[in-house]
């Protein structure tokens, strides 16, 4: 039995999230369906872990176990003819028999696009949550992201039906850039919990209104109360950049975008 390593992106708009869901559409099982056909037997796919209905993917990591010889590059071109477009394999490798997508990875890196001015964009209408003007404040969204680096207690930023058995996580690098109308804000962890960047971002976003200066997220972290937190931002912002696997970690300093 083979362990074989997938690198792959995905516009996650028409699916509901990365994790196989009765009924639903899931990039997990049309990629299972899909090396059905080529390997002729039933394969599981495990992902670096679970990204929610509409989010996004440039580098999501997964693997399985197969008998097949089939090489490396083989299997790359054959799943690329079959996935849609939206779907896409961008490198296989053999993996050590050790290896596991989601218990090996040591760090993980979202980005979140905001789309900011008077008009919204036809070309980023799925990958950006749009926000009309009034112009966020960044320098003060800088300010707070600051307060999240480090390993802290994330409960305050814990999605509803959340599982996890610790909501304690360290954040490496926590940036907010922006570039003509368009904000981008990177969280850079050890993991995170369910809808915990996105309301991350919420919360941000209501600092960059105005609504709360950026100390405010210092309280919340302390709070651990979800509800003094902002709102979810929207999936379509979403999008998991790379996954980390080894023991090289970045420094744990906030970076200014």
């Amino acid at each position: 039995m083979r362990k074989i390593k997938i690198f792959l992106e995905y516009e996650g708009t028409r699916y509901h999230g990365w994790q196989y869901q009765p009924n639903k559409l899931s990039i997990q099982e049309v990629l299972e369906n899909k090396l059905h056909k080529i390997t002729k037997k039933k394969t599981r796919v495990i992902g670096s872990g679970r990204t929610d209905s509409g989010v996004h993917a440039e580098g999501q990591v997964a693997h399985f176990q197969t008998v097949s010889p089939m090489q490396p590059r083989e299997f790359l071109k054959a799943l690329n003819s079959l996935l849609p477009p939206d779907i896409v394999v961008t490198r296989v490798e053999e993996a050590k028999p050790d290896f596991h997508a989601q218990k090996s990875a040591t760090r993980k890196t979202y980005r979140y696009t905001i789309l900011n001015r008077d008009h919204p964009s036809a070309l980023l209408c799925r990958q950006a949550h749009y926000i009309a003007t009034p112009t966020l404040n960044v320098s003060a969204m800088r300010r707070a992201a600051r307060y999240l680096v480090g390993q802290k207690d994330f409960k305050a930023f814990q999605g509803s039906g959340c599982s996890a058995k610790t909501t304690v996580r360290e954040i490496f690098r926590a940036s907010v850039a922006k570039q003509d109308d368009v904000i981008r804000i990177t969280v850079d962890g050890s993991g995170f919990l369910k809808f915990m960047v996105r309301n991350i971002v919420g919360t941000l976003i209501e600092i960059g209104w105005g609504k709360w200066p950026p100390e405010r997220m210092k309280e919340i972290l302390k709070s651990k109360n979800r509800r003094l937190a902002g709102p979810t931002a929207p999936a379509r912002g979403l999008c998991l950049v790379k996954v980390v696997y080894g023991k090289q970690r970045p420094r744990k300093k906030a970076t200014r975008g």
